[in-house]
């Protein structure tokens, strides 16, 4: 399984398969450190065979980040499991128009007393691989060989970074994972890492047997973030130094030793671990959200 963007437009068809609102949508963007940081955006979807939007209706890391740098890497997964991948340009934000109207008449936010979708943002599609499947009986295997390398793991002793929470869910087997780099042309690069799993609470493994070509190209001490959900949409974001990938027992696996943890679902996202200082709230103005 490999992603080469070698396609500069969307069919229609493509169009129509990124449309239906029940589907996985992943964007990866730059953090204000230059590290990589992922989201899941369900309303992430191609509207041209040049343009993909998304919609925002609660404040996030990825939206500020994307502002600032905005060169990103998306990854679509649909409920029959076909995926596409590819990068983007951010270019601007809407609050009305036709997306704007389009996305508020999804049910999820036309019926929900809460919120609503707020703003667009747009990105001009730089290049995808087009349609991919996932290869389900190779990730099934890989799943295997990577939790008989966490049973032969005797990794160094690290604080544990990732709470028992947040182990079970990478350790969840029918649970999507997708990792992501910083690709030497500035783009986020994204690869579905399903067999990756807790080895400690500080250290994920994942067998390459899925992936092989995409996973080497990652370089020895790179910063990879290691995006993980559940099928109810429960989601936690894991963030470290990659050791290369190496011979554990009877596998071969990415070795990510893990040093931050984050927490992107709403009413609140935020940071995990380390753990940030509380600080008393002072200022009890009114703001408008951005």
């Amino acid at each position: 399984m490999s992603m080469q963007r070698n396609l500069t437009t969307f069919s229609e068809q493509d169009i129509a398969s990124l449309r239906p609102a029940m589907k996985v949508g992943i964007l990866a963007t730059v953090s204000d450190e230059g590290l990589p940081h992922v989201t899941l955006l369900s309303s992430l979807q191609a509207v041209s065979p040049t343009t993909l939007t998304f919609g925002q209706f609660i404040e996030g890391r990825s939206k500020s980040y994307v502002r600032k740098s905005p060169r990103a890497g998306f990854l679509v997964m649909t409920l029959q499991r076909e995926i596409w991948r590819g990068a983007a340009l951010f270019t601007r934000t809407e609050r009305g128009g036709r997306e704007f109207d389009q996305y508020n008449q999804v049910p999820m936010f036309r019926y929900n007393a809460y919120f609503g979708i707020h703003t667009v943002y747009y990105l001009d599609l730089v290049g995808h691989g087009g349609k991919e499947s996932l290869p389900m009986g190779r990730i099934a295997s890989a799943a295997l060989a990577t939790a008989a390398a966490c049973a032969f793991h005797r990794g160094p002793r690290a604080a544990e970074a990732m709470n028992p929470w947040t182990r079970r869910l990478f350790n969840g087997l029918a649970n999507p994972k997708f990792a992501a780099w910083i690709g030497p042309d500035g783009f986020p690069r994204i690869v579905p890492a399903f067999p990756a799993r807790a080895a400690s609470g500080s250290r994920i493994l994942c067998s390459v047997q899925a992936c092989r070509e995409e996973l080497e190209e990652i370089p020895s001490g790179a910063i990879v973030a290691l995006f993980g959900m559940t099928l109810s949409m429960e989601d936690v974001l894991v963030r470290g130094t990659f050791r290369g990938i190496q011979q554990i027992g009877p596998a071969r696996c990415l070795v990510l030793d893990v040093d931050w943890v984050y927490n992107p679902m709403p009413p609140v996202p935020g940071q995990i671990y380390p753990a940030e200082e509380l600080r008393a709230v002072k200022d009890f103005s009114p703001t408008r959200a951005h």
